[in-house]
């Protein structure tokens, strides 16, 4: 079995803007609900072996928070281009591409393609993942290159804007 955690970056900061949205740190509410989700997964005793995120300021700020809240070493963290505007294809690409010895694996990044790779790996709908969304699929594959549309089964969602207990599946 493979379990993915699938996390939008946190909110980010639109006051500068000349800034790039490549550059856009967390805003207030980002550094409040980071590690707030990041507390949420822990109690949860959610630890990736393998934790991937876009290298834009805002994604891999919010995958730091998360990966202290989980026990998770920074200094681990991957940073993939690829993941900075990455549709379905790209990502379903990445996860094919991982290493089989990692059971479960934390991806942090941006929509609308988060939103998209859960509608099409798991039977759950989702609207929209909002930031700092948290979306868990396990799925009964022993290889990541199995990974593919309807594999997964979804275990938990979480929102900031919610009660850890409430937004669970």
């Amino acid at each position: 079995m493979k379990r993915l955690v699938v996390i939008r970056h946190a909110k980010s900061s639109w006051k500068d803007p000349g800034l790039r949205d490549f550059d856009r740190p967390l805003n207030k509410r980002g550094k409040t609900d980071a590690p707030e989700m990041g507390r949420r997964l822990a109690r949860r005793s959610l630890v990736p072996d393998r934790l991937l995120s876009s290298p834009a300021k805002r994604a891999i700020r919010t995958a730091e928070i998360i990966a202290g809240a989980v026990g998770f070493p920074a200094g681990r963290i991957t940073c993939l281009d690829r993941l900075y505007g990455a549709g379905f294809a790209d990502l379903l690409g990445i996860l094919q591409g991982l290493d089989d010895a990692e059971q479960t694996v934390f991806l942090v990044g941006h929509n609308p393609g988060l939103t998209d790779l859960i509608n099409s790996i798991c039977s759950a709908f989702l609207d929209n993942l909002p930031t700092c969304g948290l979306f868990c699929a396990d799925f009964e594959i022993s290889s990541w290159k199995e990974i593919g549309r309807r594999r997964g089964t979804c275990v938990f969602m979480d929102f900031p804007k919610h009660p850890a207990d409430a937004s669970t599946a």
